[in-house]
């Protein structure tokens, strides 16, 4: 599918969807524990269907899934093999934590996904299944899916790079249910706010563990999870597209559902915009709302982008409408994602006319008048939305591939910009 945008503002107020990350730990935490969790305001992307699959393959039973709340009943640790092959569709984050559910099973289990998930690195993360005595490899023998893993892990110590925040979560999740304690030494964190989610959530299910300024973590063994009834929060990756729409734009948008106090790292997105010039009021911590109005000069600043791994793409979109130099840094984490998106918004954004250059660890933006074209979404979700919003301040006309995609992680984002006002279609075929 293609989305056609032209130039438009935006007017109004959006409700913004529940947190992808939090519910794919919902998901795989209510099917680990024993007895009904109830998991409201969940995601319903394609990405969170995913777990949800997999998920029911280990053995989680869904009760209800209705659109404001999915039931589960877990399996209290007792998992299952799975009957066939796991297909985790697009979901990096599903891929890597049922690598570490697999290595709770006496049994063989295949994973596997989409053309992007079979090229992201899983290899730390397997080795780390070896070390702590399970059984791990890719049958392509690169370190990616498909991906083949017996269990039993008991426990002891492993290591991991700290560039993939996803390769550190599955062992935080799964190891308190492995029989021995167990020690993951982690080199120079990076996405910490996603292992602070993950964290939070042990916490709240009264798992035992500590850890050491992000360096030593120790997880008790022999543990398991409660049942638990929890709302998910808004998703503050989906809220950055509306934010910097509204800033770059004559616009006024109030958004609703977002929490300034919850873990997500994107909420730094509040911080940025105001540091860039933009007006942005904050209500009640975001529960009454989050205001943005456009129609403000911006200026360019130093983006350390290390823990919000999802946001250059749009923050890149930003730097094309402020005045002097933007620069995005500390990109590596990014580059590791469904591609690597500083090169591909870098490509694209040029296209469209921008001054923009990737070099080594950074993304360097100037102001920039954009042009509409014919731009490639790389079937990669966020590459998709940050082009669209750089259609609303471009001249002309600009048309995106890919625009199916958006449904992994933000599955009404067209219907949000419409409902805004924005000059977006969305259409099966261009002439």
């Amino acid at each position: 599918m293609f989305f056609i945008v032209r130039p438009s503002n935006l007017k109004g107020e959006a409700t913004i969807p529940g947190s992808k990350s939090n519910t794919t730990r919902a998901v795989v935490i209510a099917t680990l524990a024993e007895g009904e969790s109830v998991i409201e305001n969940p995601l319903p992307s394609a990405d969170c269907l995913s777990t949800l699959q997999v998920y029911r393959a280990y053995g989680a039973e869904v009760l209800e899934m209705s659109g404001d709340r999915w039931v589960i009943r877990g399996v209290g640790g007792r998992l299952k093999v799975p009957d066939d092959v796991l297909n985790t569709g697009n979901s990096g984050t599903t891929t890597y934590i049922a690598i570490g559910t697999a290595g709770l099973i006496d049994g063989y289990t295949v994973i596997t996904g989409d053309h992007q998930i079979r090229r992201r690195p899983a290899g730390p993360l397997l080795k780390a299944i070896e070390d702590l005595g399970g059984w791990a490899i890719s049958t392509r023998g690169d370190g990616s899916a498909p991906v083949v893993v017996r269990g039993v892990i008991k426990g002891g110590k492993t290591s991991l790079p700290g560039i993939n925040s996803q390769w550190l979560t599955p062992l935080l999740i799964n190891t308190p249910l492995a029989k021995g304690d167990t020690e993951i030494l982690v080199d120079n964190l990076q996405e910490r706010p996603y292992i602070d989610m993950t964290m939070g959530w042990l916490s709240r299910r009264g798992i035992e563990f500590s850890h050491e300024e992000y360096e030593r973590f120790l997880i008790r063994g022999g543990q398991g999870y409660r049942a638990f009834r929890e709302r998910i929060p808004a998703d503050w990756e989906s809220a950055c597209f509306v934010m910097v729409a509204a800033a770059i734009t004559e616009s006024e948008v109030t958004l609703f559902g977002l929490d300034t106090r919850d873990y997500q790292g994107d909420k730094v997105i509040v911080e940025i915009l105001r540091a860039a010039g933009a007006e942005v009021e904050v209500f009640d911590y975001g529960r009454g709302g989050i205001r943005v109005r456009g129609g403000k000069t911006l200026r360019g600043m130093e983006i350390d982008c290390g823990n919000i791994p999802d946001a250059p793409p749009i923050l890149a979109v930003l730097g094309t409408q402020a005045e002097g130099e933007t620069v995005l840094y500390n990109l590596g984490a990014s580059t590791l994602k469904e591609t690597n998106r500083p090169k591909s918004i870098a490509e694209e954004l040029q296209k469209m006319g921008a001054d923009i250059r990737y070099e080594g660890d950074s993304l360097v933006v100037r102001r920039s008048r954009l042009r509409g074209t014919v731009i490639d979404g790389h079937t990669d979700h966020r590459i998709v939305m940050a082009t669209a919003v750089a259609g609303l301040v471009a001249e002309g006309v600009t048309v995106i591939t890919d625009a199916e995609y958006t449904r992994i992680s933000f599955p009404n984002f067209y219907e949000v910009f419409r409902s805004l006002g924005a000059d977006i279609q969305r259409v099966s075929s261009i002439e």
